[in-house]
């Protein structure tokens, strides 16, 4: 019994999981819950091995047929050279510049292979050779109500372009039944690629001349209209020699500027001086200050004249008076000479005022002239602007018409050589063995997929299939704690299977209820316990069954026990223990009987029973009533432990009204067979009552699958254990 009461009741907590999400899944779990093992799975997996195997068998069937009766399909392979430019023969620019320059530029010419275009003349040659052209078709041949077959739609199913990397080869792979079919379309499509690239070539060239020859036609009219234009504007301008015109204009220019200064310095100058004239010409006396008037010769000789007159005058005023004759001669003889020199001055302002008025029209007149050649200048100019302009583009139209011209030729020499821009290097040869069907890799697959789809679909009923069975079921999902197993018991009568504790017909069953009954007493609340309410979640899950065989263990261990049957609907106990049904605990409610009127003692040692004493038609009324509660209260005095059995929790609610006058209950699940959401909710429901759940408790457990399920529980090491036990036990009984 030590080495049993080791047995942990279960690792799950009482905590109630937030939502259920079915199948084996784990999503939306919270990290306190069990967490699915690699082994789990593993079990999972044996336990659906025939499904394994069937889908298994049928995929892998379904790969062998289809590998053995596909047709052999050869392939051969061709390979050719792209060039990265076309061979230069002449000194020539291309029409289409067919240059390789990037992982782009090559796959264009991979299309080019790929194309239609090629297929549809591979096709074409096909047709061209009838005898070919029916070995070709005849693997494809249907029959003579079938649609007519299209080669063209047969070669460009079958053939593959692959470029070879790190090169400029490209391999043309062609598949079909017969392979000197296959060698010859490769053949065929490299030999039309290498001529279609040839014949666009000179299609383009040709195109390209044409073309050149319209446009030059266009600008040999142009530059004729360019050039009559220019003759007219000449004409019309009188521009005949525009460059020499041009330079006399600009020498007329030059020199009218260079006047036009010298005039302007000779403006400024005797303006200069008519200014400086204007403002002495009050005091004559001043203006012979002004070098350009005294320097005159007749100013000087009558400014000499003055002097010597007036030394004369100072000379005879010192021997004569005024009124002397000499004196007077000498006093008019210098007033004639200053009047004289007045004159003089006056005629000298005179003549300054004049070469002011000249320097001034002469001046005016040059830059007239300047004035009037600038405009001369800047007509011609434009004039020249738009000859220029015309001339320009008279030489560019014959330029370019230079150009098109030698273009044209170009083109049209270059069209005639051949050139390729591609070369041949292997040519398809027969296979020696079909690609397909590859009958190594076609069984590998269906041997990978049909385990892939087994697995697959074991899963898939997996988790499709939500009753009860694993320990994860019960302390995850339903989120109580697992706390006892009680293996399937095969071919017993009812009331032998509700006292097989008692008469040990089933060794492992016997010491599942001691494994049960010790690790109620491992903790102290259930430990202490005295009042312990059985139910389950829907009817067959054998919780009479282990009401009454956990009774009698405890009983079997000394401890005074009764059972109660609290489902007045379906009474079940007293058929457990073979006993009738006339009065129980409807008599006792009712207040017609006592306890000790109805209890039945000493069923077994230690243990009492009070049947439910026929069928109710108000048990909820029955099980809420005030004798119903003294009744508890007056057996928990009377007993060490008050067993009482209620009607499932699916069905109705006669176990909650019990509930609370309880020191805790036991949850019975049926292996593999009451539904997760179905316990799950009953289980929720038992857990609101503020009564602690002690666990749940397995019953009826096959062992063929136990060890997938509750191999901690279950081994078959234990069962030889438990058959030594009984033939020891027999043998002792044969010794007494």
């Amino acid at each position: 019994m030590d080495s049993h009461s080791k047995v942990e009741p279960g690792v799950g907590s009482g905590a109630y999981p937030d939502a259920y999400y079915g199948g084996y899944g784990m999503a939306g779990q919270s990290d306190n819950q069990m967490q699915r093992s690699l082994q789990d799975y593993v079990l999972i997996l044996r336990e659906r091995i025939w499904y394994i195997v069937l889908v298994f068998a049928l995929v892998f069937s379904a790969a062998a047929i289809f590998t053995f009766t596909q047709t052999p399909l050869f392939q051969s392979s061709a390979s050719v050279q792209v060039f990265r430019r076309d061979p230069v023969v002449m000194q020539v620019q291309g029409v289409m510049d067919n240059e390789i320059r990037s992982a782009e530029d090559l796959n264009t010419q991979v299309k080019i292979l790929e194309s239609f275009a090629i297929v549809q003349r591979v096709a074409e040659r096909l047709n061209g050779n009838s005898e070919d052209l029916r070995a070709f078709l005849a693997p494809y041949d249907r029959g003579d109500k079938a649609e007519p077959l299209n080669p063209a739609s047969i070669v460009y199913k079958n053939r593959k372009i692959v470029p070879v990397r790190l090169s400029l080869l490209l391999q043309v792979q062609y598949s079909h039944p017969d392979k000197f079919i296959a060698a010859k379309v490769a053949n065929l499509f490299i030999d039309e690629y290498i001529s279609y690239n040839s014949r666009q070539r000179i299609e383009d060239s040709m195109k390209a001349v044409d073309d050149l020859k319209e446009r030059a036609d266009q600008q040999k009219k142009k530059v004729e209209e360019l050039a009559t234009s220019l003759q007219g504007y000449r004409e019309r301008n009188n521009m005949v020699s525009l460059d020499q015109r041009k330079d006399i204009v600009t020498e007329k220019l030059k020199a009218l500027s260079s006047y036009v200064t010298a005039t302007t310095a000779r403006l400024n100058e005797s303006e200069i001086r008519w200014r400086q004239v204007q403002e002495r010409k009050n005091t004559p006396a001043l203006l012979l200050d002004l070098t350009f008037i005294s320097s005159q010769s007749l100013i000087v000789q009558l400014v000499q004249q003055i002097s010597s007159q007036k030394i004369v005058l100072a000379q005879l005023r010192e021997q004569y008076r005024d009124r002397h004759p000499k004196m007077i001669e000498a006093a008019n003889s210098l007033a004639q000479t200053e009047r004289e020199l007045s004159r003089a001055i006056e005629s000298t302002s005179a003549t300054i005022e004049a070469d002011f008025q000249t320097a001034k029209r002469a001046d005016d007149e040059a830059r007239s002239n300047l004035l009037k050649q600038e405009k001369d200048s800047l007509e011609l100019d434009r004039y020249a602007v738009e000859y220029s302009n015309l001339e320009r583009d008279l030489g560019i139209n014959e330029h370019l018409l230079n150009n098109i011209l030698s273009r044209m030729r170009e083109t049209s020499m270059s069209s005639t050589i051949e050139t390729q821009s591609a070369r041949i290097v292997d040519r398809a040869a027969p296979a020696a063995k079909p690609i397909s069907p590859n009958i190594t890799l076609n069984l590998a697959l269906g041997f990978l997929g049909g385990l892939a789809l087994g697995t697959a679909f074991a899963f898939f009923v997996a988790y499709i299939d939500d009753r009860v069975k694993s320990s994860f079921d019960i302390e995850s999902v339903i989120g109580i704690p697992l706390v006892g197993i009680i293996p399937e018991i095969k071919r017993m009568d009812q009331p032998d299977k509700a006292q097989i504790v008692i008469n040990n017909q089933d060794k492992q069953v016997v010491e599942s209820f001691l494994t049960l009954h010790s690790s109620l007493r491992l903790k102290d609340e259930s430990k202490r316990a005295q009042a312990i309410l059985v139910t389950s979640t829907i009817p067959g899950e054998g919780k009479s069954f282990t009401t009454t065989n956990l009774a009698l263990t405890f009983a079997s261990h000394g401890e005074k026990v009764v059972v109660i049957d609290c489902d007045l609907r379906k009474p079940n106990i007293h058929k457990s223990f073979r006993l009738e049904n006339i009065k129980g605990v409807i008599d006792i409610c009712a207040g017609t009987q006592t306890i000790d009127d109805v209890v039945i003692r000493n069923v077994h040692p230690n243990l009492d029973v009070i049947p439910a004493g026929g069928r109710a038609k108000n048990p909820t009324q029955i099980l809420n009533s005030k004798n119903f509660e003294v009744m508890i209260s007056d057996l928990r005095k009377r007993y060490d432990r008050v067993f009482v059995d209620t009607p499932p929790l699916a069905a109705v609610s006669d176990a909650l009204i019990v509930l609370p006058l309880m020191d805790g209950s036991l949850f019975t699940i049926f292996f593999n067979r009451v539904r997760r959401k179905a316990a799950q909710f009953s289980a929720r429901k038992l857990l609101e009552v503020n009564v602690p759940c002690f666990g749940a408790v397995l019953n009826g457990l096959n062992l063929a699958v136990s060890g997938y399920y509750y191999a901690q529980y279950y081994d078959k090491s234990y069962k030889d254990y438990y058959v030594t036990m009984a033939k020891r036990s027999d043998d002792n009984s044969v010794d007494k």
